[in-house]
């Protein structure tokens, strides 16, 4: 027979297992602080479905900080048109940036959290420079001015040398159009001089101006956002798809039609600009399918949202007095126009495991 083992040698299998997890432990840690050192920042610009709270101090009935909003988020109502956290707030979790993307206008805002980044979205904001002002919101002119003017705090903060590498490996987000087709053009009918195909030409020219102009300022990874299924969210069945309400088609078309044109021009932009990764970002198609085939992704109901009827409740008309249905996860849409944070959740996943690549690298 051997010698019975030793206290230390019996061990000696468990203390290689422990120093082997813990060495894979911190080699996993320091790749995720490698993977932000390149990717230090996150910054965004367009609508309600990326803001989380910069038209809370706005005059403007485009606002949502107040019950039930926020249900679902640690804090409740900040702002943010959902029940929870919106994609701003999941793809910067996801890439392991921050849990949460506070607005730029937020009053209590601190310096630490402008340099890991911000939104400047504002619901109501659209590509037509016409869209913001009819509802009093920020439009992408001024949002423009606000990330000149959060240059110039992040120099000053951490100099100009690593502002710079904030500024040239941030990834930059920009989500509009839907208010541009659903409000400025199908509802409000403030563009009657233009056809369907002349509007879009108009959004599709003015999103690649703004892409542009950030790049000018310093960004280089770019992922633009398609116009959605709009035809299909519950308030524009209500307005446009009859008594049966099915999804508006002129809408789904013009969101279309935009689409192509944002693709064309994105895909130019990829190729014009030097070191640059713009990329067009499909959301139509995913979420179309997540509305047609709910049951699929786990949810139970599509056509209407979840706030009071779902019919027509957003912003102002989604509040206290407009209970929420008792399941939220059920429902595709918290309210009439904005999806739930599980539809957001189903989204980000599917969209970060199709584009990640194109936009980082």
């Amino acid at each position: 027979m051997g010698r019975p083992l030793s206290a230390p040698s019996a061990l000696a299998p468990f203390l290689f297992l422990t120093a082997f997890l813990i060495s894979v432990a911190v080699s996993g840690a320091a790749a995720s602080r490698a993977a932000n050192a390149t990717l230090p920042a996150i910054l965004i610009f367009g609508d309600s479905i990326m803001d989380t709270g910069n038209n809370n101090n706005l005059a403007t009935i485009i606002k949502c900080n107040f019950q039930p909003y926020g249900v679902d988020f640690n804090g409740g109502p900040t702002g943010r048109f959902c029940d929870g956290k919106i994609p701003s707030d999941i793809i910067a979790e996801q890439l392991g940036i921050k849990g949460s993307v506070p607005p730029y206008l937020d009053p209590s805002l601190q310096p630490k959290d402008l340099l890991t980044g911000v939104t400047f979205a504002s619901g109501g904001a659209g590509f037509d420079p016409i869209t913001a002002k009819l509802v009093a919101v920020v439009s992408l002119s001024q949002q423009l001015q606000y990330f000149e003017e959060y240059i110039a705090k992040v120099k000053s903060i951490v100099g100009e040398e690593r502002a710079n590498f904030i500024i040239g490996n941030a990834l930059y987000l920009v989500v509009a159009g839907s208010d541009d087709i659903a409000n400025t053009y199908f509802t409000l009918r403030a563009r009657s001089n233009y056809d369907i195909p002349g509007y879009t030409d108009l959004m599709s020219d003015s999103a690649s101006n703004f892409v542009q102009e950030i790049y000018k300022l310093g960004a280089r990874k770019i992922g633009v956002f398609s116009a959605p299924p709009i035809g299909c969210v519950p308030s524009q069945r209500t307005a446009g798809g009859g008594p049966m309400r099915v999804c508006a088609d002129n809408s789904n078309q013009a969101a279309i039609l935009f689409n192509s044109k944002l693709k064309s021009k994105l895909d130019s932009l990829h190729q014009m600009l030097p070191n640059s990764r713009v990329v067009y970002i499909d959301v139509y198609s995913p979420l179309l399918q997540i509305i047609q085939t709910p049951t699929k992704y786990g949810f139970e109901i599509s056509e209407k949202g979840c706030c009071g009827t779902g019919a027509v409740e957003v912003a102002i008309l989604c509040n206290k007095f407009t209970p929420p249905c008792p399941n939220v996860n059920a429902h595709v849409f918290w309210d009439s126009y904005h999806p739930t944070e599980k539809t957001y959740r189903v989204l980000v996943t599917e969209l970060l495991d199709k584009y990640s690549s194109d936009l980082l690298g």
